[in-house]
């Protein structure tokens, strides 16, 4: 599998995994603490600053990495604008949009590994309490390894369908992407089956 940390190094790599993650959950709480749109612009800002200090690279990685965002936000700020509520619109895209780049952001200076073992440690007293936490922590694996995966697959079928029609991508590319997304889970099952599963 390809790593999703970012393979410009910067001082964060060396950072431990588990006081970034904190620092992630508490950042997140106080963006749904502020319910001011001035300030959640502030905070937006901040996180492009975050972004930008290891230089253009990584800034441009990162930011590529929010462009699966753009629905949302389209969404979100129609709907905000028939009900004509556009500054809370604007309050919950802002908001989204810095809470998902920083989560991105641990995710680019963060190991697969180092993750999942803060998972582990947090998973301790389910595995007191006899659950098999191992479960758990493939399940998180999958779904922090793939997510990316999927999002690219389907601005590949979105190309390719503008590429051989005149229409708008539409709903149309909703059912030949269900069907990579299973393949590629039924690929992963056969691996893990291969392997003596879990």
């Amino acid at each position: 599998m390809i790593s999703l940390t970012s393979p410009v190094e910067t001082h964060a790599h060396g950072w431990p995994a588990g006081a970034k993650i904190g620092a992630l959950c508490a950042a997140t709480l106080v963006l749904f603490a502020v319910g001011h749109v001035g300030w959640q612009a502030v905070f937006l800002g901040g996180m492009l600053v975050l972004y930008a200090l290891p230089g253009r690279q990584f800034f441009t990685v990162g930011l590529a990495r929010l462009r699966g965002l753009w629905p949302f936000i389209a969404v979100i700020l129609l709907w905000h604008v028939v009900t004509r509520d556009l500054t809370e619109g604007m309050l919950i895209t802002l908001r989204m949009l810095t809470a998902v780049g920083l989560a991105n952001l641990v995710t680019m200076t963060t190991r697969l590994t180092d993750m999942m073992g803060v998972v582990r440690w947090l998973c301790t007293p389910l595995r007191a309490m006899g659950v098999k936490s191992d479960r758990i922590e493939l399940a998180m694996a999958l779904v922090i390894r793939f997510t990316p995966v999927l999002i690219d697959k389907g601005a590949m079928l979105a190309m390719a369908w503008r590429a051989r029609a005149a229409r708008r991508v539409g709903w149309r590319i909703v059912t030949p992407f269900a069907v990579l997304a299973i393949d590629d889970a039924e690929h992963v099952a056969e691996a893990l089956r291969a392997r003596g599963g879990l």
